[in-house]
């Protein structure tokens, strides 16, 4: 399997990685222009771009950028620094340019009511590949969710049981009803997947947070849910959620709000139109 195959592969199993390519050479180098090495998630490697100090630098700094998930150049003198010295008679300069492999923005949506519909579409265009899971297959169709990647009617319990999600992935629960929305968060809150939020106001919240302290589910585990969903923008209607809800997936995903808040705890200034909204949407009364 040559590299840009372990590449594909990588993608596909929702892991991280970064390509480092030798992309100018001037003078003598053991290695050549072009030359590239893999490096995964868990450290290990494929292909090569010479060994020795450099190869290592390079590991080191891969690893920052796939966390960071921004591309770096580094420049190496072989010449003028002893620590490059392979052995070999190279006295060059090279540069090494470094871009983060990503897995595909993958958001598993437990519903298919009115606000997981709306999710669907807006989270479509902003470029998440999305999987839809309901117990209802008159509402989990291909008819309702053409362009999905994925689509499961079938139990809850059921479907959690068997589900691989990866730890890259988005987790929203948005199902009709609050019952549902605990047996999923009950599985869901110990992924530690990218991103985990359920809908509903910071009564419901924290009543499940309660109930699940009760069957013994430590209380730091609820620290990262975002729920009340969603960036607060006073949304109220299920599209308007669900433009919130992906605003708030976009901020975690670029990295461009630090702790973007999402407990239930954290938005003081969050309208009561809003907190009734998402309340009334996940309601059993939902039929759609």
């Amino acid at each position: 399997m040559d590299i840009y195959e372990q590449i594909v592969q990588l993608r596909r199993e929702g892991r991280r990685g970064a390509v480092a390519t030798i992309t100018t050479v001037r003078g003598s180098i053991p290695s050549f222009q072009t030359a590239k090495m893999l490096v995964r998630d868990d450290g290990s490697i494929a292909g090569t771009i010479g060994g020795g100090c450099v190869e290592a630098e390079v590991w080191q700094a891969a690893r920052e950028v796939m966390e960071e998930e921004k591309p770096r150049t580094l420049t190496f003198n072989l010449n003028n620094n002893p620590k490059y010295d392979t052995g070999l008679v190279c006295g060059g300069t090279l540069e090494v340019f470094i871009e983060p492999v990503l897995p595909p923005a993958l958001l598993y949506v437990f519903g298919a009511g009115h606000v997981a519909y709306n999710l669907y579409k807006v989270a479509m265009i902003a470029g998440f590949e999305v999987v839809v899971v309901d117990d209802r297959e008159s509402y989990a169709n291909s008819e309702r969710f053409p362009d999905a990647r994925e689509i499961i009617a079938d139990d809850f319990e059921d479907v959690t049981h068997r589900l691989h999600v990866p730890e890259s992935a988005y987790i929203v629960i948005v199902t009709r009803g609050h019952r549902d929305d605990m047996r999923i968060l009950r599985w869901a809150v110990n992924l530690n997947t990218r991103y985990l939020g359920m809908i509903g106001s910071r009564r419901k919240t924290i009543a499940i947070y309660k109930e699940l302290e009760q069957e013994g589910i430590a209380a730091e585990k609820f620290a990262g849910i975002h729920a009340p969903i969603g960036l607060e923008i006073g949304a109220v209607t299920p599209e308007e959620i669900a433009v919130a809800i992906v605003a708030e997936m976009i901020a975690v995903r670029r990295q461009a709000i630090p702790n973007v808040p999402g407990k239930a705890i954290s938005y003081s200034s969050r309208s009561a139109a809003s907190e009734r909204a998402q309340d009334a949407l996940a309601e059993p009364a939902e039929s759609s």
